[in-house]
C-alpha cells in the first residue's frame, strides 16, 4: 500500500519512483482519490527533478492504461497500424495529406488529433471547417472507416488516456507544462492507447515551434523515441523547420483547400512536400510497407499521381458525414471570408520571417484560432500566399493575402504581418527543411 504524499516526497527529494508507485499515483489521478493539489505537487517535483527513462516508460504506460486501449488485431488488417504526431506549428497541414497517402500505400492510420491552442493550428479545427464532418464518431464507425478506407482522422475520446486529460489541465494552470518527461508521457500515452504498431514524431524547430530551442527539440525527440520503443511501439522522430509557415497558407478552411490542391496535384508547395514525404516514407519503412526510404518515396508519389491518395481523402470525408464532392467543388462547401486584402511589403529586399509565432497569432487574432479552450473559431479566416524566407520582394508587393471577417480585422492583420517580416538588403541563407532523423 502506498501513500500519495510519500510518493510526492520521494520525487521532491530527487528519488526514483518505482513502476508500482507510478501506477498507484496515476490510478489516483483517474479515480479522483489523488487531489488536485497532490497532482500539482508531483508535477512541480517532476518539473524540477525530472524522471529517468524507466520512470518515463512506466508513467506513459500507466497513463495509457488509465482508459480504453484500442485493439486492431480482431479486424485482421492486412497492413500495419501507423500514425504520426506533430508538436504543432503554423500552416502545418501534413496530417490531412499523410493519412490518405499512407492509406493508399497499404497502411492503416487511426489518427486521433487535437484542437489548436495558442499560435498553433489544430488538425480537428481544420476538419470542423468541413460541413457535416463528424470529428467524434462512435467507436464502431471509427473502426469501420479505418478498416474500409485505411484512414480516419478524429478527436480524442474521453475513454482514451483520461489520466492525461486531468493531469495536463492541472499542469497547464500550475506552470509545469514545459517538462520533457511529462510532455513525452502526455503525447505517447494517447498514441499508445490508439493501439499503434509504429509512430513517427514530427518535432518542430524554430521561432514557430513549441520547444524554445533546437537543443530542447532534440531532447524531446530523443525522449519520445526512447520511451515509445521502451513501451513496445516502433518510434522514430524527424526534426523539421518551423521558422516560417510550413505551407504558404494558414487558417482552417484555407488549409483544407490547400490540402486538396496538394492531393490532386493542383499545387504542391516545396517545403510542405519535403516534410510530408519524409514523414510518410519513415512510416512506410517502420511499418514494413517499404524496405528503403527510396522505395517508400516511389510508392508515395505513385499514390499521389494516380489520384488514389486524393480518393482516400474524399472517401474518408464522406464516410464521416462530410460532402461527397468536397474535392471537386470546394467553393460549394467551404466558407470564404468576405474581406481579402494584401499585406504590402513596406520596403524592398529579401523577405525574412522574423517571428513565425507572430504569423500564427495573426491567424488567431483574425478569429482562426483560440486563446482559451472555450473560444469558438471562424473557419473562413486566415492567410494565403505567404512569401517564403529569402524571397525577393518589391515595395508594395504582398507579403501575404489576409482573409478576414471585417475590414478592421483585416487591417490589424496587415500590420501584424508587416511586423512579423524583416526585409533585409541581402538574402539570408535558407534553413534546412529537415534537420535530422532520430531512430532507436
Amino acid at each position: 500500500m502506498f501513500l500519495t504524499q510519500e510518493i510526492i516526497r520521494k520525487k521532491r527529494d530527487k528519488g526514483v519512483l518505482s513502476a508500482e508507485e507510478i501506477q498507484f499515483f496515476v490510478r489516483g489521478i483517474t479515480d479522483g482519490s489523488v487531489s488536485e493539489g497532490q497532482i500539482a505537487a508531483l508535477g512541480m517535483a517532476v518539473f524540477f527533478n525530472d524522471m529517468n527513462m524507466d520512470e518515463r516508460v512506466a508513467f506513459t504506460l500507466a497513463m495509457r492504461d488509465s482508459g480504453h486501449v484500442l485493439d486492431w488485431r480482431a479486424l485482421n488488417l492486412p497492413g500495419p497500424v501507423v500514425d504520426k504526431h506533430s508538436t504543432g506549428g503554423v500552416g502545418d497541414v501534413v496530417s490531412l495529406l499523410l493519412g490518405p497517402m499512407v492509406a493508399a500505400c497499404g497502411g492503416y492510420v487511426p489518427m486521433i488529433s487535437g484542437r489548436g491552442l495558442g499560435h498553433t493550428g489544430g488538425t480537428l479545427d481544420k476538419f470542423d471547417a468541413i460541413p457535416g464532418y463528424c470529428t467524434v464518431p462512435d467507436n464502431e464507425l471509427f473502426r469501420k472507416v479505418v478498416q474500409e478506407i485505411g484512414v480516419a482522422i478524429i478527436g480524442q475520446t474521453a475513454q482514451l488516456a483520461p489520466a492525461d486529460k486531468r493531469f495536463y489541465s492541472i499542469r497547464d494552470v500550475t506552470a509545469t507544462v514545459e517538462s520533457v518527461a511529462m510532455i513525452t508521457g502526455s503525447i505517447l500515452s494517447k498514441k499508445l492507447s490508439a493501439g499503434l504498431d509504429a509512430l513517427v514524431m514530427d518535432v518542430k524547430v524554430g521561432s514557430g515551434a513549441f520547444m524554445p530551442t533546437y537543443d530542447k527539440s532534440v531532447e524531446l525527440a530523443e525522449s519520445i523515441v526512447a520511451v515509445g520503443n521502451g513501451a513496445g511501439m516502433q518510434t522514430s522522430a524527424i526534426l523539421t523547420d518551423m521558422n516560417e509557415s510550413l505551407a504558404p497558407y494558414a487558417g482552417n478552411a484555407l488549409e483544407v483547400r490547400g490540402a486538396m490542391d496538394y492531393l490532386t496535384g493542383r499545387s504542391r508547395p516545396a517545403r510542405l512536400h519535403e516534410v510530408t514525404l519524409a514523414l510518410c516514407a519513415e512510416m512506410l519503412v517502420l511499418g514494413g510497407l517499404a524496405a528503403t526510404e527510396e522505395e517508400a518515396r516511389v510508392k508515395l508519389m505513385a499514390a499521389l499521381d494516380s489520384g488514389e491518395a486524393a480518393e482516400r481523402f474524399s472517401r474518408m470525408v464522406s464516410a464521416l458525414g462530410g460532402p461527397a464532392d468536397l474535392v471537386e467543388h470546394p467553393d460549394k462547401h467551404l466558407e470564404q471570408a468576405p474581406f481579402i486584402v494584401p499585406a504590402p511589403a513596406l520596403s524592398a529586399g529579401f523577405a525574412n520571417v522574423r517571428d513565425c509565432r507572430a504569423i500564427g497569432l495573426a491567424v488567431v487574432a483574425l478569429g482562426g484560432g483560440r486563446g482559451r479552450p472555450t473560444d469558438s473559431i471562424d473557419f473562413a479566416v486566415g492567410l494565403t500566399d505567404l512569401v517564403g524566407l529569402g524571397e525577393q520582394v518589391a515595395v508594395g508587393q504582398p507579403l501575404a493575402m489576409v482573409h478576414a471577417r471585417t475590414e478592421a480585422a483585416a487591417q490589424q492583420a496587415v500590420r501584424e504581418i508587416q511586423q512579423a517580416y524583416d526585409i533585409s538588403a541581402v538574402a539570408l541563407p535558407a534553413n534546412p527543411v529537415i534537420y535530422r532523423t532520430i531512430r532507436p
